[in-house]
């Protein structure tokens, strides 16, 4: 994670890299909403696929928007990956 913290804002770097490009790419379609229109003035985040790496790159006003947009950001990725988890076990079990 690269932080810049500049005289009237912050910046933000994270890569996160996944094992599997399907996981990558539902995390693309499910986080692009937000990304687009940000919910809020004080920031905005722009995400990026390089590979099998997720690059969110977050501009902020000040530190303590930077914090919140990454936090928002990281318990989303995380929420994501526990559903699809989810999705790929019933899928087995109906499978069999």
């Amino acid at each position: 994670m690269i932080v810049n913290t500049m005289s009237k804002g912050a910046v933000a770097s994270i890569c996160l890299n996944f094992n599997s490009e399907k996981q990558l790419d539902t995390l693309l379609v499910a986080l692009a909403p937000e990304a687009e229109v940000s919910p809020t003035y004080r920031s905005t985040v722009k995400l990026k696929k390089e590979g099998r790496c997720l690059t969110l790159m977050v501009v902020a006003e000040d530190a303590i928007a930077l914090r919140a947009t990454l936090n928002a950001y990281l318990r989303w990725v995380h929420s994501i990956l526990k559903i699809i988890d989810v999705v790929e076990k019933v899928q087995v079990c109906c499978a069999q």
